[in-house]
């Protein structure tokens, strides 16, 4: 059986990304590998986004913003976000979504997801796909295709 997780915020594991138009810091509570969830704290700096527009096929995700504001990328269009809103984007094309820092301050949110053991994520904009998950991380172009029979 496994053990009830308890922790601090400050007591989790940190890292940081940072690329162009793209950056951010997380804490992960329960990271990949521990079950079907995951739990983490993302901190966006001002003007910057966490993650481009995407979707995933399985996987789906909550946000709670927990402090700052934001501009919410969605298939029906953009709108304003706020600390005390609360986010749900299901799993197909419907739930792509971008979240951008629009505020002068951090853009602080819980990410709660619903993950499965292996998941495609699709990025429109740049026309790539992503495979996750079983200790697969590859990124393609999502219009590259080999015949089925090839190397065979």
């Amino acid at each position: 059986m496994p053990d009830i997780l308890h922790m601090r915020m400050e007591d989790m594991r940190v890292s940081h990304k940072a690329h162009g138009a793209y950056a951010y810091t997380k804490r992960t509570f329960v990271g990949r590998g521990a079950g079907k969830t995951l739990v983490c704290i993302y901190e966006i700096p001002p003007g910057k986004s966490a993650y481009p527009y995407h979707y995933h096929l399985k996987d789906e995700e909550t946000f709670h913003i927990l402090s700052g504001e934001g501009l919410l990328r969605t298939p029906q269009g953009e709108r304003q976000v706020a600390a005390g809103d609360f986010l749900h984007f299901p799993a197909g094309p419907e739930g792509a979504h971008k979240l951008t820092n629009t505020g002068c301050s951090p853009l602080v949110y819980l990410d709660f997801d619903v993950i499965h053991d292996l998941d495609v994520c699709f990025y429109p904009d740049s026309g790539k796909l992503a495979v996750w998950g079983k200790d697969v991380n590859r990124v393609y172009p999502a219009d590259a295709n080999v015949d089925y029979y090839q190397g065979e």
